[in-house]
C-alpha cells in the first residue's frame, strides 16, 4: 500500500515549484533528506540526481534518482514524477517511485504526494517497513509539508520552524515528565500553607488535565505538524500517466 501525503497551501504556484523542484530549497524543509544534488545531464536525457539522509552522526544513507518527467494541463495542474533507489546495504529502501502533484484550488493549491517503494532484507525487512519505517515515512513527509506551508503562508523559514517545533515538544515532555512523577508538587504544596492539605486531593485531578494537555492540545500556529496534513486520498488518485509509463515501458 502506498503513501498519500496532501497539504492545501496558501502560495503562488510558481513560488511552490521552485521550493520544491530547486534541490537548495528542497532539503531545506524536507525532513527526509540531508542533502540533495543534480548529477551532470546530458542534453535530451531526464534528469538524474543523488540524495543523502544523516540517520545517525556517523552513518549517511545515499541514493539516486531519475525524473520521469513533467506535465502541466491546461487547467494549471502541474505533475512532476521520479523514480529512486538506494544501493547502501543498511538502507530498508531498495528501490521505488512516486510522483508530486500541484492542483490550484481557489486561493490556494493542493500540493499532494504518491509514492511507493520495495523494503529490502526479505520478511524481516518487509516486517521492519510496516512496524517502523512506513509510518515514519508517511509522518516525516506530511510533517515536513506543513514546514513547507509554514514557509510558503507564513515567511516562517524551515530552520526556525525546526526550533519551533523542538522548543514545543521540550515544553510537552516536561509537562509530562513533572506530572507523572510529581516533580515539584511538594514544593508547591508547601506554598499554599494551611490549604495544602485539601489542595492535595485535587492534584491528581490536577495533573491528568495537564497530561492530557500536554498530549493532545493541538500545535501552536507557528510549530509544523503532520496532523494538518490530509493522508487518505479523497477519492482514488491514479498515478500521473507518465510515471505509469516509465514502470511499464512496454
Amino acid at each position: 500500500m502506498g503513501l498519500y501525503i496532501e497539504a492545501r497551501i496558501r502560495a503562488d504556484l510558481d513560488d511552490l515549484w521552485a521550493r520544491t523542484q530547486h534541490p537548495a530549497q528542497h532539503q531545506r524543509w524536507d525532513l527526509r533528506f540531508s542533502e540533495i544534488d543534480y548529477l551532470p545531464r546530458v542534453a535530451g536525457e531526464p534528469q538524474r540526481f543523488r540524495y543523502a539522509t544523516r540517520v545517525l552522526p556517523f552513518l549517511t544513507i545515499a541514493g539516486t534518482g531519475v525524473s520521469a518527467g513533467e506535465r502541466e494541463r491546461p487547467d494549471g495542474t502541474r505533475t512532476s514524477a521520479l523514480r529512486f533507489a538506494s544501493p547502501h546495504p543498511f538502507s530498508l529502501l531498495a528501490e521505488g517511485s512516486g510522483y508530486w502533484r500541484y492542483v490550484p484550488d481557489g486561493d490556494g493549491i493542493r500540493f499532494l504526494t504518491g509514492y511507493d517503494y520495495r523494503p529490502r532484507w526479505g520478511a524481516f525487512g518487509a516486517l521492519a517497513d510496516r512496524l517502523v519505517l512506513r509510518p515514519l515515512m508517511g509522518w516525516a513527509t506530511a510533517w515536513s509539508f506543513d514546514r513547507l506551508r509554514l514557509w510558503l503562508e507564513r515567511g516562517i523559514t524551515p530552520e526556525r520552524a525546526l526550533r519551533n517545533w523542538l522548543a514545543e515538544l521540550a515544553v510537552r515532555t516536561l509537562v509530562v515528565t513533572a506530572a507523572c512523577t510529581g516533580l515539584g508538587l511538594e514544593s508547591l504544596l508547601r506554598l499554599l500553607g494551611p490549604f495544602a492539605a485539601s489542595t492535595a486531593y485535587l492534584c491528581p485531578l490536577l495533573l491528568s488535565v495537564l497530561v492530557c494537555l500536554a498530549l493532545f492540545k493541538a500545535p501552536l500556529a507557528s510549530t509544523p505538524a503532520a496532523r494538518r496534513c490530509l493522508r487518505t486520498p479523497p477519492a482514488r488518485v491514479r498515478a500521473p500517466r507518465v510515471l505509469r509509463s516509465l514502470e511499464d515501458p512496454r
